[in-house]
């Protein structure tokens, strides 16, 4: 499935500093990544911060960053009924498209999965992204991929031995965080973190691209 380390770096729910700060760290990494946003927060205050907007959103496109689905209203998916799935993920990509945005990829708010989440899920998205480590390689469900947080204070440790793990192992490794400012949130990380791993994985001979830019490279590989 992998012939090379590819590190592909997520930030969920989309703070507003992931959206300006987070994205500055890597563009100045000549890289990309994947936002997945719940557009019924838009502007929102909360304790990363405030939420960006669905402007910066398309913004966000618009300099080569993939925005993806977290639902509209951040719904715990593993405790949702399959309508209440739909209509909530359905309303996020209406409100999306209103500003040319169309997500192809999805992100279970809290990690929280069920089988009935992924059946109804799967039909609507390319791949579907949880919170259990690990790294993504042959026979890898990716209706369920795994993925490390940069998050808390061991959080750019954790990442590192995992970058490290993908490289040895040509596998693909999802990062994701929340907010990246100076005082991050638990759920966070700070900029200085987020730009040391990029350059450990460039270091180290890993790629980094959006999760979808992988999964495209892999179905034209096959």
């Amino acid at each position: 499935m992998i012939d090379k380390p590819v590190i592909s770096v997520s930030f969920d729910d989309a703070p507003l500093t992931a959206a300006t700060t987070g994205a500055e760290v890597l563009q100045a990494h000549g890289a990309r990544g994947t936002y997945y946003v719940c557009a019924g927060l838009d502007a929102q205050p909360s304790h990363m911060g405030d939420y960006a907007s669905r402007e910066v959103y398309a913004d966000l496109s618009v300099r080569g960053h993939e925005v993806a689905c977290h639902t509209y209203t951040h719904l715990d998916c593993g405790k949702a009924g399959a309508a209440e799935i739909v209509a909530d993920v359905d309303r996020n990509g209406a409100a999306l498209a209103e500003f040319g945005l169309e997500t192809r990829h999805f992100a279970y708010p809290y990690g929280d999965v069920s089988p009935l989440a992924k059946r109804v899920l799967e039909q609507r998205f390319e791949s579907l992204r949880a919170l259990h480590p690990g790294v993504i390689g042959r026979g890898t469900d990716l209706n369920q991929l795994p993925a490390v947080g940069i998050e808390g204070a061991r959080g750019e440790a954790t990442a590192a031995a995992w970058i490290d793990q993908a490289v040895a192992r040509n596998a693909w490794l999802i990062l994701y965080t929340h907010d990246v400012r100076a005082n991050a949130s638990d759920w966070g990380c700070t900029p200085e973190a987020l730009d040391r791993l990029l350059g450990h994985a460039r270091s180290v001979g890993a790629t980094i691209l959006p999760v979808g830019t992988v999964l495209r490279e892999l179905q034209a590989a096959t």
